[in-house]
């Protein structure tokens, strides 16, 4: 019996849940469900083209950036450096009011920066952070809240291992989609402060903790640490923003120069540090080809079905108007981010929803941040919030529903910021526009 494209997306999908239910990684959640939907469409016969279409989604050159990538942000998150920038963030804004939790936000987003790691921001920062937050008696809300959201900036920020799969999904620009994520990252970053400094001010708290003095010599003291990681960011987007070298050749480059700026601030000389390095990369860039490669088969299976074609058309023809088709493509991705990591929904939808963006009037990278915003509210939000977890070890003397309830203003503050967005579009087009030109 012949099964119609939509009664096969319904057993596809529910086999999908099931096998996830069980706590299966998603990499062979996705390649069992696809060879399942394969066998339905095309029988045994399907075992002749599961390698080749597998190593087909992770056959791009330009994929080499991400292990690149991951290298920077395994150097930083394996080292004090985390300490070092929120300690010099302190120093230079201890006397403001709030400076404390400033200083948590300020330092996930540069440190995001260093990273693209949602979870590796998260962790560094938190370990500090939260317990001197707690110590110096801010809520339990916001000391846990802010470091929750401050996290999620390492997927917008860049540079970012989720633009880099957008790009190579969508066949777009890069070096433009990591400037599209400057100024709403930027954006999200002043409201996650002012949301911070409001909310500790309604429950009461007085910034009157000025107890620590630091002088100007001091301060300084902090920088040398910090300085050195900044320039490699800034020089590798220069080298790739200034035409000199390609993305897998900058990110070549940036990791290069972290791993060695690392051994060196951090004496590092032993080779079992460095191994676990390498190590904790190599771990993290298998998981993030295995979940593409079999994004790709899942993918496939979804096309020889014609659920993809079923469900693009159906979308394409509704007569609505195109934000209402933009604010249901919302809710699909808000539920999505809620049970599947970026990455893996990245690989799957961005292919099939790109068409309908573009044919709809949309700027491809305006949405690109605005999927990267709907990917950061599910990892703060449950049943598969990662950051929550995260969050959770590092403090759990905090309830988790404390730990919920002081995340779920961030996650309205991230569904306004997609508002605003969407609103002024230019916010996200202007830099890449002022810096690469026009897109032609």
């Amino acid at each position: 019996m012949t099964l119609s494209p939509t009664t096969s997306g319904l057993v596809v999908i529910g086999i999908l849940f099931a096998l996830l239910a069980t706590g299966m990684p998603i990499a062979f959640a996705l390649g069992l469900t696809a060879i399942f939907g394969l066998l339905m469409a095309s029988g045994w016969g399907v075992f002749e083209v599961l390698a080749e279409t597998m190593f087909a989604g992770i056959a791009n050159l330009a994929y080499v950036s991400i292990p690149m990538f991951v290298l920077m942000g395994a150097a930083v998150a394996a080292t004090p450096a985390g300490r070092d920038l929120y300690e010099a963030l302190d120093r230079w804004l201890n006397r403001v009011p709030g400076g404390l939790v400033l200083s948590n936000i300020g330092a996930c987003a540069i440190f995001a920066g260093m990273t693209g790691s949602s979870p590796a921001t998260c962790a560094a920062i938190g370990k500090m952070g939260i317990p001197e937050m707690l110590k110096r008696g801010y809520p339990a809300s916001v000391a846990t809240g802010s470091i929750c959201a401050g996290g999620t900036l390492g997927i917008l920020i860049p540079p970012s291992v989720t633009m880099i799969v957008y790009g190579i999904a969508t066949e777009t620009s890069i070096g433009r989609l990591f400037l599209a994520g400057v100024m709403p990252g930027l954006m999200l970053t002043a409201m996650f402060m002012a949301w911070s400094l409001y909310d500790c001010s309604r429950k009461g708290f007085r910034f009157d903790d000025r107890g620590t003095r630091f002088s100007f010599s001091q301060k300084l003291e902090a920088l040398p640490k910090v300085l050195p990681f900044l320039i490699i960011i800034l020089g590798t987007l220069y080298v790739l923003y200034g035409g000199v070298a390609t993305p897998s050749e900058a990110a070549g480059a940036g990791a290069f120069l972290t791993l060695g700026v690392v051994i060196v601030m951090y004496r590092l000389f032993r080779p079992k540090p460095v191994f676990e390095i390498f190590s904790s990369t190599l771990r993290e860039s298998v998981m993030i080809m295995m979940i593409m490669a079999s994004a790709e088969l899942f993918a496939f299976a979804l096309s020889s079905l014609f659920i993809t074609q079923t469900v693009a058309a159906s979308i394409a023809g509704l007569d609505v108007n195109r934000w209402v088709l933009m604010a249901i493509i919302n809710l699909f991705l808000l539920v999505a981010g809620m049970f599947l990591p970026p990455v893996a929904i990245i690989v799957m939808s961005a292919p099939l929803l790109y068409p309908i963006i573009v044919s709809s009037g949309f700027d491809p990278y305006w949405f690109a941040v605005i999927l990267t915003i709907n990917m950061e509210i599910g990892l703060i939000t449950p049943p598969v919030g990662l950051n929550l977890f995260v969050v959770n070890a590092i403090a759990p003397q905090v309830p988790t529903a404390q730990v919920l309830k002081g995340a779920l203003p961030y996650v309205l503050l991230m569904i306004g910021g997609i508002v605003v967005l969407s609103i002024f579009p230019g916010i996200v087009t202007w830099l890449p526009d002022t810096v690469m030109g026009p897109v032609k």
